[in-house]
C-alpha cells in the first residue's frame, strides 16, 4: 500500500484526469470513504486525485492486492470499494465476495480495462453494485460512485442491454435467475437450477458432466448455506431467493 502525493503526468493513456468544477456553497454532499484497490500505482494515483478534488470524497486507504482489499474493507467499513479485475493474491471478483460477506454494507464497484460479458456477470453475481470502464472518461468515475452510494447500480448501456436479454430469455418461475448477492457459488447455483427443474442426482451429474459423488457433495453444500434440509425446501428457498427485490 502506497499514500503517493506527487501528481500523475498530464496525459495518461487509460484514465484521464480533469479538474471537476466546485459545488455550490448551498450544495451539501454526503461524505462517502473511498477504498481503491488496483495492482498499478499510478492508477491508484490518478483516481485517488480525481476523486479527492471532488467535494464529499475521502479516499480512506489504497490496496496493490486482494488480500489486502478485503482487509481494509473490513477493517474501514468504508461507503465504496473500487477494484480492478485483475488484482494479484486475490483476483477482483473473489476479493468483492469476500468483503461482503465481512462488511456487508459495504457496496463494490469494479474498475478494469474493457471486459467480456461473463467476467462482468461473474462480478455482478459476486455482489457488485456496477462495472466501470478504465476507458471512461476520469470526472465521470465519481458521478458514478455517488449514484451506487444513493442505491443506483453502475453498468453501461450494453451491459444493461444484455442483462434484459438474459432476462427475456429466463423461464417464468425464475430458474435460472441468481440473486445478486448469494453464498452460492455459480456451480452450486446451476446444481440447484437443475433441482429446482425436477432432475434426479444421476440427471445431473449426466447434464453437468460431474460425477454424481460430486453433485451430492454440492447438494449438501446448498442445503447447509440455504439452512434447510431436503431438495424440496431448497426449491422453495430458491424460489424467495428470486422473488423481486431480492434479484
Amino acid at each position: 500500500m502506497r499514500n503517493d502525493s506527487e501528481h500523475p503526468p498530464a496525459a495518461n493513456g487509460r484514465l484521464r484526469l480533469a479538474a471537476s468544477p466546485p459545488a455550490p456553497a448551498t450544495q451539501q454532499l454526503p461524505r462517502l470513504r473511498v477504498i481503491i484497490a488496483d495492482p498499478d500505482p499510478l492508477a491508484r494515483r490518478v483516481i485517488r486525485d480525481a476523486l479527492t478534488a471532488e467535494p464529499g470524497f475521502v479516499v480512506s486507504a489504497e490496496a496493490r492486492t486482494g488480500v489486502e482489499a478485503v482487509e481494509l474493507a473490513a477493517h474501514y467499513r468504508p461507503e465504496l470499494v473500487l477494484i480492478e479485475v485483475g488484482l494479484p493474491q486475490l483476483d477482483g471478483i473473489s476479493a468483492c465476495r469476500e468483503i461482503l460477506s465481512r462488511a456487508p454494507q459495504v457496496r463494490v464497484v469494479m474498475f478494469s480495462v474493457p471486459q467480456d460479458r461473463n467476467t462482468e456477470l461473474r462480478a455482478l453475481r459476486a455482489g457488485a453494485s456496477g462495472f466501470l470502464s478504465k476507458s471512461m472518461p476520469i470526472e465521470s468515475v465519481g458521478r458514478a460512485l455517488r449514484s451506487v452510494a444513493a442505491g443506483e447500480a453502475a453498468v453501461s448501456r450494453q451491459l444493461t442491454s444484455h442483462l434484459i436479454d438474459v432476462l427475456r430469455g429466463t423461464a417464468e418461475d425464475g430458474r435460472g435467475m441468481r440473486p445478486v448477492r448469494s453464498t452460492l457459488t455459480t456451480r452450486e447455483w446451476e446444481v440447484l437450477d437443475l433441482i429446482c427443474a425436477g432432475l434426479s442426482t444421476r440427471e445431473i451429474s449426466s447434464k453437468l458432466f460431474l460425477s454424481e459423488d460430486t453433485v451430492y457433495s454440492h447438494t449438501k453444500s446448498i442445503l447447509r448455506k440455504l439452512g434447510v434440509h431436503s431438495r424440496a425446501e431448497a426449491v422453495e428457498a430458491a424460489s424467495r431467493l428470486r422473488q423481486p427485490g431480492l434479484i
